[in-house]
């Protein structure tokens, strides 16, 4: 086919990615739709990641390795990453170094895109390991209304999880430019919350058909967030930020009221973990957000906003020495 079709700008941030990094690459290179450019931004890799990505960017010339001097953090070299797509594109694909592409996905996305203009974002199913996922969709729907599913999904009623992880999506470039930064970097769960936003102002398309492939992992990054459990206030931080833009007064403060209940009593069942370091600080910044930029403060009748406050000042007394104290002097867990 002709190369008067959309440019889709693929980017890996990557860093020692290099055991699946040739994997990934050769995704994109094995497409049935050709008019791509891809850059591998690559965070100042110590293995052999560089020596992979430069190899392939000498084979073809829509391939280019982009290299930096400082190391950066995951979210902000994701970011990094997002500014290289190109000017000329249309469409934006992120593709994570240990993740790959079925060869049709960006035909089958594109088309949809192009079909419906309107479409900010497109998914479909994906293969988790070996577990098709990110279904729920009806299978004669290939659009969503934006804000519907924002609302459905605040809700809890209406449709599953659909995002995915970054490598699951593509976005209209446009969109991606006019944000700067793409991701938000204070929050560890920013690709979800970034789709939120996408959505405020246009609509969700879905390709029933399994496009793309996620490495369920077992990294630094993941076992951080399900010891430290940073889903349920960062997941908290989107439904505040985006929640009144698509759900009415009442079911917005019902929504909260419940999630804020639900986040005390997780801290509360993890009361022993109070003298963690990595525990407190973590949580002891989300508190502060939730009080300060996002409004908590504010709800001052909200179900379980006052169990919040005392366990947050809980959080604030708890050193591992004084947490010991505690322990030994009553006989039982905090």
């Amino acid at each position: 086919m002709s190369d008067d079709r959309p440019l889709v700008s693929v980017v890996t941030p990557v860093f020692n990615g290099g055991e699946h990094l040739a994997e990934a690459i050769e995704s994109v290179l094995a497409q049935t739709y050709e008019n791509w450019d891809y850059a591998i931004c690559d965070n100042v890799s110590t293995d052999n990641t560089r020596e992979v990505a430069e190899e392939y960017a000498h084979k073809d010339e829509r391939i280019r390795l982009v290299t930096h001097d400082e190391h950066l953090g995951l979210l902000e070299n994701w970011n990094r990453a997002i500014r290289l797509i190109s000017p000329e594109s249309k469409y934006a694909k992120v593709l994570h170094a240990d993740d790959w592409f079925f060869p049709e996905c960006f035909e089958r996305m594109v088309a949809l895109a192009e079909e419906h203009p309107s479409v900010g974002i497109v998914g479909a199913y994906r293969l988790e390991g070996d577990t098709v996922g990110l279904d729920g969709i009806p299978y004669t729907q290939p659009v969503v209304p934006g804000l519907e599913l924002c609302r459905g999904r605040f809700l809890r009623e209406t449709y599953p999880f659909v995002f995915g992880a970054p490598s699951s999506l593509m976005f209209r470039s446009d969109l991606v430019r006019k944000r700067d930064p793409f991701y938000d970097e204070t929050n560890l769960h920013s690709d979800t919350g970034v789709c939120y936003d996408v959505l405020q102002e246009s609509d969700f398309g879905f390709v029933h058909q399994v496009l793309t492939y996620t490495r369920r992992h077992t990294g630094a990054f993941t076992s951080y967030t399900q010891r430290v459990g940073t889903y349920k206030p960062l997941h908290l931080e989107h439904l505040l930020r985006y929640g009144p833009g698509c759900l009415t007064p009442h079911e917005f403060e019902d929504q909260v009221g419940r999630r804020v209940t639900k986040y005390a009593r997780f801290l509360l069942l993890r009361a022993h973990r109070f003298s963690d370091p990595e525990f407190r600080t973590f949580h002891l910044e989300a508190l502060a957000r939730l009080r300060t930029e996002l409004g908590l403060a504010r709800m001052t009748g909200m179900a379980g906003r006052s169990t919040l406050v005392r366990v947050e000042r809980r959080l604030r007394r708890s050193v591992p020495e004084a947490a010991r104290r505690r322990l030994s002097g009553s006989g039982r867990s905090v």
